[in-house]
């Protein structure tokens, strides 16, 4: 698949200016005889569609910008739908009939607009409800009942409830937590490189510090990756699925083209439609606010973002930006291991506050590793 940028040219541009004028951005349409020409006009109208969708807002298009197109150009009934194992269908379409199902009251899980096996299910027991045939393809007959009936409740955050009873029913100890740490890039793929300094071997290096910390509380810690292989981010996600995870914690660095760019972020699965992981966006803000009282660093925020590794997990998932490489006192700091250690703490004092569900917590910040050790110690006695 072919990366487009500005000043690219051909006939890939131009299906990608028209997808976009079908979408609604009017700076994609150009006369015939430039419209298979990347220009800043056609630039600016995919930052626009990044930014609706919750993807990286650089005005490049490369895969992820080719999915989330692709997706978009599907309506509910435009074609049937069903549980393909090999290749999950995935679209708008599919969005839309997971957010109909959860107002409905059917447990379709996160509304990520992929079709798995919990969309099906759900959708079976729709239409064993309704008395349509039980077959788990949302054909014409499906898609007309769906439209007929009134949902029991409209808006709001329909699988918020059901995260928060899970993590209520998995109780505030960490011990028995299957925890899934993503360290960045690896293997050929080094990430950013900055004088020397790796993306990949510094998130390496803090991905072991935690899982050390994690697994003498008591939790299961799995490495998404060796430390000389990169799987994509759909195998990552693969992976956790398959490992039955509780959590995903994604640990990246970042840059910027000005070297005053600095300080740490958090990401959660989200979309610009109001879809959310209502867990994976509590664990976003909890570790920013920890890492940033604990660190001094700049606060940019936690964000909602349809990256693949947190729209394909089932868990909820958190991408952690910690420090820009680009900048000299963030790269200083990332290379000190004291400074990798205090991160690795405040990553894992915010996991026990998300399981703790506000009970005998402290002030963010104060909570230390012996403090975790000791919790986790008078609840086993």
């Amino acid at each position: 698949m072919r990366v487009l940028r500005r000043g690219d040219t051909g006939p890939a541009v131009a299906e990608v200016r028209s997808t976009l004028g079908a979408l609604g951005f009017a700076a994609a349409t150009q006369p015939a005889e430039v419209a298979e020409i990347f220009d800043a006009q056609l630039e600016h109208a995919v930052r626009g569609f990044q930014q609706r969708r919750g993807l990286i807002t650089d005005g490049i298009v490369g895969p992820a910008t080719y999915r989330a197109m692709r997706d978009a150009t599907y309506s509910l009934g435009g074609r049937p739908l069903a549980f393909m194992v090999s290749a999950p269908l995935s679209g708008d379409d599919v969005q839309t009939l997971q957010e109909r199902l959860l107002e409905l009251g059917y447990d379709a899980g996160r509304s990520n607009g992929v079709f798995g096996a919990q969309t099906e299910a759900a959708l079976r027991n729709f239409q064993r409800d309704y008395g349509l045939t039980v077959d788990g393809i949302c054909g014409p007959k499906t898609v007309r009942a769906l439209h007929q009936l009134s949902p029991r409740a409209r808006g709001g955050r329909p699988v918020l409830l059901r995260e928060q009873e899970r993590v209520r029913k998995s109780g505030p100890r960490l011990r028995g937590k299957r925890i899934v740490i993503d360290p960045g890039h690896g293997g050929a793929d080094t990430g950013l490189s900055i004088a020397g300094i790796d993306e990949a071997e510094l998130m390496w290096d803090l991905a072991t510090r935690l899982e050390g910390k994690m697994v003498a509380t008591g939790m299961e810690a799995l490495l998404s990756r060796g430390k000389d292989q990169c799987p994509d981010e759909a195998d990552r996600a693969h992976f956790a699925n398959d490992a039955g995870a509780d959590l995903v914690l994604s640990l990246h660095t970042d840059g910027n083209r000005s070297p005053l760019a600095q300080g740490v972020a958090a990401f959660h699965f989200g979309t610009g439609n109001g879809a959310t992981s209502t867990i994976g966006e509590a664990m976003a803000g909890l570790i920013q606010r920890e890492l940033v009282m604990r660190t001094g660093m700049r606060d940019c925020k936690a964000h909602p973002k349809s990256w693949d590794l947190l729209r394909l997990t089932r868990c909820p998932a958190v991408r952690i930006e910690i420090g820009y490489l680009t900048n000299d006192e963030d790269r200083r700091r990332l290379t000190e291991p004291a400074f990798r250690d205090v991160v690795a703490e405040g990553i894992l004092v915010a996991v026990k506050r998300l399981y703790l569900l506000g009970q005998n917590d402290q002030p963010t910040g104060t909570f230390t590793f012996a403090d975790v050790l000791a919790h986790e110690l008078a609840k086993a006695e």
